[in-house]
């Protein structure tokens, strides 16, 4: 199905077709781009214009671009515009504008990515579902989201994020929710903001792009909720609160079970059970707040709630996985936490604190006693408060159920150095010196973690644990559908 015609294409940027030409797709990326797509010339690392000859080679219908790039045909399918990136931001507020989807854009210093995978995955269940890819929340990744939206979509969930003061807004304003949703509001980027107050002030301008008569989902339980419920008070917004504090979906109660998470909770004062299939009372939170979300946008709360109960977390954003080490005595395992991905000390502490609920099993390896065992990596962008905050985490609760906590990286060392001698495992400045040393540090019956800022690369490390043996297949996971 076309989802861009050249003429289509050439209203909403003002640009110039050199010939007729229809994609079904749009793409950033050589290495990922489908026949059919309309491959986008962004400048980068890399200026997209040196890949156009090889786009069109692979397959692309047209490449949207400032001019006619060397060894590329005068007469090639391209759309010519003054600025490629003001050209996508123009293709995805021309989607935005021809779609009658129902729309919530989601932001949070923790979260948001897995909520709108929840949201991704509750709504799809009622209607044509369109939603960020991986973490495109950016000033590339939300107009590239919205460019690829489909007329005919149903249901929208954009997730938008930051590093700096300003860059949400002009987001939000672009994508124009029906629903904003903060997830919560924690230290991140503290770099680039005086305090978490800075933080929640900038959250909080997701809600300056709502719709008219649209809704702000908020977290009620973070320290900065005041601020945030005051934003949707000056914007003139309904907001809905969530939370243990909530005050119109409440968490009641929530039990950790090997791999469920059950929540009892309350939706405008009725009883509100659902499960998930991931363990830790965050997921809980954000799971009750992605039924808050979908059910402000229009969607069937206890469908919804049903729905919820078969998602789980994917690669790098809490997955777990068995690991079976011995190919013939295949009780021989340990389970490994994949929450690679991303760190900052909030997010690091719901991660140890699933890591301590974890069950492990006796007498099955060559250590008699299975170990919960913690490999974390620095966590970004912290500023000055940095090293602190690295230290304090081995005084958090979850720490006294850790058999051993293996740092990598600079920031790391001072959680190294704060640990308990008995807690204190290995400490290497780099994930490729912690993988190498992997194997001979774990053991069946473990449950393993590995979780730091994606700088810190500890997919390495993930691999060196999964390269111990093979995975269990259990089965086709639900997020794999289209």
């Amino acid at each position: 199905m076309t989802l861009w015609s050249a003429a289509d294409a050439v209203a909403a940027t003002g640009g110039t077709a050199t010939t007729e030409w229809a994609a079904t797709g749009v793409s950033i990326d050589t290495r990922t781009l489908q026949r059919g797509d309309l491959f986008v010339a962004l400048k980068a690392a890399r200026d997209g214009h040196d890949f156009v000859a090889q786009a069109l080679e692979q397959g692309a219908a047209a490449a949207l671009v400032t001019h006619v790039p060397d060894g590329v045909a005068e007469d090639a399918p391209l759309l010519i515009v003054d600025d490629v990136l003001r050209g996508l931001e123009a293709l995805g507020m021309a989607a935005r504008a021809r779609t009658m989807a129902r729309v919530v854009a989601i932001t949070g210093s923790v979260g948001k990515t897995s909520t709108k995978e929840m949201l991704r995955a509750v709504l799809s269940d009622q209607g044509r579902t369109h939603a960020s890819v991986a973490s495109y929340n950016n000033h590339w990744g939300v107009p590239l989201t919205l460019a690829r939206m489909p007329a005919d979509t149903k249901y929208a969930v954009i997730e938008i994020g930051m590093n700096h003061p300003g860059e949400i807004a002009p987001l939000a304003k672009m994508t124009r929710p029906h629903v904003a949703m903060i997830t919560t509001v924690a230290a991140a980027h503290l770099e680039a903001f005086e305090n978490i107050e800075g933080i929640a002030v900038e959250k909080a301008s997701i809600l300056e792009g709502l719709e008219f008569g649209g809704t702000a989902v908020l977290n009620n339980d973070c320290s900065t909720a005041a601020i945030l419920q005051a934003k949707a008070h000056d914007v003139k917004r309904r907001d809905i609160g969530f939370g243990e504090h909530g005050f119109d979906f409440k968490l009641k109660s929530v039990d950790l079970l090997r791999d469920t998470t059950v929540v009892q909770a309350e939706a405008h004062e009725a009883p509100l059970l659902f499960k998930i299939r991931a363990v830790g009372k965050h997921y809980a939170m954000n799971g009750l707040g992605a039924l808050a979300a979908a059910e402000a946008l229009g969607a069937d709360l206890a469908l919804a709630a049903q729905s919820l109960g078969r998602w789980s977390p994917y690669q790098g954003r809490g997955a777990r996985e068995v690991i079976t080490l011995d190919p013939v005595e295949t009780h021989m395992t340990l389970e490994l936490i994949d929450d690679s991905y991303n760190a900052n000390p909030t997010s690091m502490a719901a991660a140890l604190t699933v890591l301590a609920a974890a069950e492990v099993t006796h007498d099955i390896g060559r250590v008699s006693k299975g170990r919960r065992i913690a490999f974390v990596g620095d966590m970004k962008e912290l500023g000055a408060d940095g090293p602190a905050m690295h230290a304090e985490l081995a005084g958090l609760n979850a720490v006294n159920a850790l058999d051993v906590v293996h740092c990598i990286g600079p920031l790391m060392k001072h959680l190294h150095d704060a640990l308990p001698s008995e807690k204190q495992g290995l400490w290497t400045e780099t994930s490729d010196e912690m993988a190498a040393q992997v194997p001979r540090r774990l053991d069946s019956g473990d449950v393993v973690l590995a979780k730091g800022s994606l700088s810190m690369k500890l997919a390495v490390i993930v691999d060196a644990i999964r390269k111990m043996g093979h995975p269990v297949d259990k089965g086709e996971d639900p997020q794999d559908k289209a």
